[in-house]
């Protein structure tokens, strides 16, 4: 029941408010259940049952990815709860929920940090498509949102729980509470609304293109390359104005691998500088498969080296920013996808199975930290987020601090056909912008295409399977909030609570053990 609750309650579902119950059943499980090995069972059933039901598509682009995905995530998922339930077991109920809250907390924030990172499931993404309730991600982030699920769950569970009528009244106030005070304070803080109507003389606009290509029979297709680059500058076109200030393209939108100090040379790319030469006051932000070269030094862990001369070599997925008579600037992706574009150094033994699936056996090459693109001339100083990267939101709030006023999100979920991944892909995109109070410009090769305001709103899209483009005004917003500046902090408290857990139980293991032995 949990896992399914879990399921129902999830983007793009209509039923999230299921989201504040659906811990309920598998809390009351534990209550019940004393052995160890049957809650463990139990929990890694609903685990499976909301994996499974949620990231299902992954088969659309991998099989055995989305097998070892669902599979591997449950099993990871099912550690903080069986840790609840020791917890529980050993030092009773208040402690336990205690351990919950904080141990799945700490579970969140190391799935966001590790290098088998997969924090498509965590719990503050379930209001993606309800912005309006969760305003206050400004000061939290998802770590926030997390922590109000589990709250409402316990505090109901208690409500449930409790015989007597006193503990279940006030066990119910409290979860009203908790439910209804963060709903009030976002729709205190939900700012006006931030339309903008692309006619505003003057006002600088961004074109976003959408270009349809399907990514499993043409996209990598070299013989296609020149004609995916015509369809890409003529949507361009039939958009483009004298306030035109950026072009966003989407993630990879050129594929064939250059080398990065050669693009400007490259044959097949010329009509892309032929296009930013004919339109000197734009900036064109793209996608781009590149490599860089290092001579004869292993520069990096996932350098490979090229047999024929023996230099080592880093591929990326990379984004571009061209703007005529400026020097070109580079970006590579730096949270890359586990298993299709990076492996955890304990897994490259399986670098060859992966390969197989479109990835690399060694490994993109990646940026140790966010770059924005700042071009002179052009208002927008650009955030430049390749594709799985947008869903980490504290990853995004540095490049903010690099100075970007604009978030800008190139993607390809072309790969996962039309099922939910690119609609959950997208309304994730929704809570980087509350997070930020940034506007999002989003170019997806195969939809869904959008503009996103700093309160989350979707104010203008483009169908999934359909070449198209955006020319919208969107104004360029400076200024930090505070969970900008200041981080998780929430994942934090939670670290800091079961470092304390943790030492409490040490210590009770110590004092049975010699204090026991005496008497």
């Amino acid at each position: 029941m949990s896992g399914l609750l879990l399921v129902f309650a999830w983007p793009d579902s209509a039923f999230t408010f299921l989201i504040f119950v659906a811990w309920v059943p598998l809390l009351w499980i534990a209550d019940q259940e004393q052995n160890r090995i049957r809650f463990f069972l139990f929990a890694l059933l609903a685990m499976f049952t909301w994996n499974a039901g949620t990231t299902w598509w992954i088969w659309n682009a991998t099989a055995a990815g989305a097998v070892g995905a669902v599979i591997g995530n449950s099993f990871f998922m099912v550690i903080p709860l069986w840790g609840f339930h020791i917890f529980k077991t050993k030092y009773g109920i208040k402690t336990g929920l205690l351990a919950f809250i904080v141990f799945w907390l700490s579970f969140e924030f190391i799935h966001l940090n590790w290098q088998l990172s997969w924090p498509w499931l965590t719990l503050g993404n379930a209001f993606a498509t309800h912005p309006d309730w969760v305003q206050w991600y400004e000061y939290t982030g998802t770590s926030g949102g997390s922590l109000w699920v589990l709250l409402a769950n316990v505090t109901l569970f208690l409500s449930v729980k409790n015989s007597k009528t006193s503990a279940k009244a006030v066990s119910i106030i409290t979860a009203i509470v908790i439910l209804a005070v963060p709903a009030a304070i976002s729709y205190w803080l939900h700012p006006a609304t931030n339309g903008n109507d692309i006619s505003n003389a003057g006002n600088p606009n961004v074109v976003i293109v959408q270009p349809n290509i399907d990514p499993y029979s043409e996209k990598f297709d070299v013989a296609s390359t020149g004609g995916q680059i015509q369809k890409l500058i003529t949507l361009s076109e039939q958009y483009i104005d004298s306030n035109t200030r950026l072009v966003l393209w989407p993630e990879t939108a050129l594929p064939v691998p250059v080398w990065q100090d050669q693009v400007q040379q490259y044959l097949q790319y010329q009509p892309v500088f032929d296009f930013v030469n004919r339109h000197p006051t734009i900036t064109l932000q793209t996608g781009i498969e590149t490599f860089k070269n290092y001579g004869t030094e292993k520069a990096t862990k996932t350098a490979r080296k090229n047999q024929v001369d023996g230099t080592y070599y880093d591929a990326f997925n990379a984004a571009v920013a061209i703007k005529a008579n400026q020097p070109i600037q580079f970006y590579n992706k730096s949270k890359l996808v586990p298993g299709v574009e990076t492996l955890p150094d304990f897994l490259l033994w399986l670098g060859a199975i992966f390969e197989k699936f479109g990835g690399t056996a060694g490994g993109y090459g990646h940026d140790k930290e966010a770059v924005a693109f700042k071009v002179e001339g052009n208002p927008y100083i650009t955030a430049p987020i390749i594709c799985y990267e947008s869903i980490y939101g504290e990853y995004i709030t540095s490049y903010i601090k690099k100075g970007a006023n604009l978030l800008t999100i190139m993607t390809n979920d072309g790969w996962w056909a039309n099922t939910p991944g690119h609609r959950q892909h997208l309304n994730y995109a929704r809570l980087r912008a509350l997070e930020t109070r940034k506007w999002i410009a989003r170019s997806a090769n195969t939809g869904i295409s959008a503009v996103i305001n700093s309160n989350g709103d979707i104010v203008e899209t483009r169908p999934w399977d359909a070449p198209a483009a955006i020319k919208y005004t969107i104004p360029p917003v400076t200024g930090e909030t505070f969970f900008v500046r200041n981080g998780a902090y929430i994942f934090g408290l939670a670290l800091f609570l079961m470092s304390v857990l943790f030492l409490y139980h040490f210590i009770m293991i110590l004092k049975k053990r010699f204090v026991g032995s005496k008497i």
